[in-house]
């Protein structure tokens, strides 16, 4: 049976038919899935979303290929995430695919060739960090001094990015003080504390040599939502969600799972072999453009980024959050998602680390 009918009649009209023309009963078919008849039944009702292995049994019970039933399946859960938006959702379907499609091809592993002048800029960038390496450790007053400053820099402009309408000397205030800012929501100040803890983690990360991956991801995301959203801090969405002010529309749940196995193999593959900076600017705008998380999504990418770079004894890219720069920030990661082309996503990325390495080496006494 071809995917047109299959989609023309509904899969439940189309498993009903074939249950009927083989005699096999709600509860046999439920027997064969190894599940109770109530929980079948709400899978044929569309109540409940059933497994890939309930998907295959099922087309192994009434002979119908699993490939058209999963096919169908994952398609009508696309179109319940776009019916809500009709005016929109041819082009949601066409931005979705172009981007998806690339993520999920051949090339998804492969890197993009960069300029000479980014190359030079790289060359740099691996001077200027083997000369901020060779004056550590300093003096420890110092570099605790040192920390304070550039991390409650960081956290501002990174929740500045989001919204957060904490000053700088407020946020100082908030995480290094305990100070309460009259007039400020409780979420702006758990924003601050929360990323502060999440630096403080990297941190910590970097010190006792702990890998990138999956669970410290999701350790650095829990830290973004502490307080603010429990029930889906640390855990991957299970819902669509949509970019304000994007036109780049982030992957269904269903493909999730897939793509963040990709994002880690990616990293894997290329963390000893791809330039440190290259590196972070990928896993950066990769986790952003997946967008796994409800909430969090961008303050996550740039710990993740900043997690890389230290590792690699460069200090963090502190992305400025004044409308010029955030603006600027968005145009580039559209330009990834929309046309596969990291050529300024790649600059900015080089000229922040750029500049934060320059700060930091000229605060501790040995200007560029």
């Amino acid at each position: 049976m071809t995917n047109l009918v299959m989609t023309k009649i509904g899969m439940k009209t189309i498993i009903q038919q074939k249950l009927q023309e083989k005699g096999i009963k709600i509860h046999e078919l439920a027997k064969h899935l190894s599940i109770d008849a109530s929980l079948m039944s709400r899978i044929l009702a569309n109540k409940r979303k059933p497994s890939d292995i309930q998907i295959k049994k099922i087309s192994e019970a009434l002979d119908l290929p699993y490939s058209d039933l999963l096919t169908y399946y994952l398609s009508s859960e696309v179109v319940k995430i776009v019916k809500d938006y009709p005016q929109l959702a041819q082009s949601v379907l066409v931005m979705a695919e172009a981007r998806v499609s690339y993520l999920l091809s051949d090339d998804r592993f492969e890197n993009i060739e960069i300029g000479i002048g980014l190359k030079e800029k790289l060359s740099e960038l691996s001077a200027l960090s083997k000369r901020w390496r060779t004056i550590k450790p300093l003096d420890a007053v110092q570099l605790e001094k040192l920390q304070e400053y550039f991390h409650t820099a960081y956290t501002y402009e990174s929740n500045r990015i989001e919204g957060n309408t904490l000053s700088l000397q407020e946020t100082h205030l908030v995480v290094n003080e305990g100070i309460t800012i009259g007039g400020k929501s409780v979420r702006e100040h758990l924003e601050a504390i929360n990323h502060g803890d999440a630096v403080a983690l990297l941190h910590d990360l970097v010190s006792n040599e702990v890998p990138f991956n999956e669970f410290r991801l999701k350790q650095i995301h829990h830290l973004v939502l502490k307080g603010i959203d429990e029930r889906n801090a640390g855990k991957y969405r299970n819902i669509q969600v949509m970019i304000s002010g994007s036109e780049h529309t982030p992957p269904a749940p269903f493909m999730l799972d897939k793509l963040m196995e990709d994002y880690f193999i990616y990293y894997e593959q290329n963390r000893e072999r791809l330039h440190p900076v290259l590196l972070a600017a990928e896993m950066h705008e990769r986790l952003v453009t997946i967008h796994p998380f409800i909430d969090g999504n961008g303050r996550t990418s740039r710990l993740v980024m900043n997690f890389i770079l230290l590792q690699n004894g460069y200090t963090i890219a502190n992305l400025k959050g004044n409308l010029e720069n955030r603006l600027a920030y968005y145009a580039a990661l559209e330009k990834v998602q929309l046309n596969h082309d990291s050529t300024d996503f790649y600059t900015l990325i080089i000229d922040h680390a750029l500049a934060s390495l320059k700060e930091h080496l000229l605060l501790a006494g040995d200007a560029v």
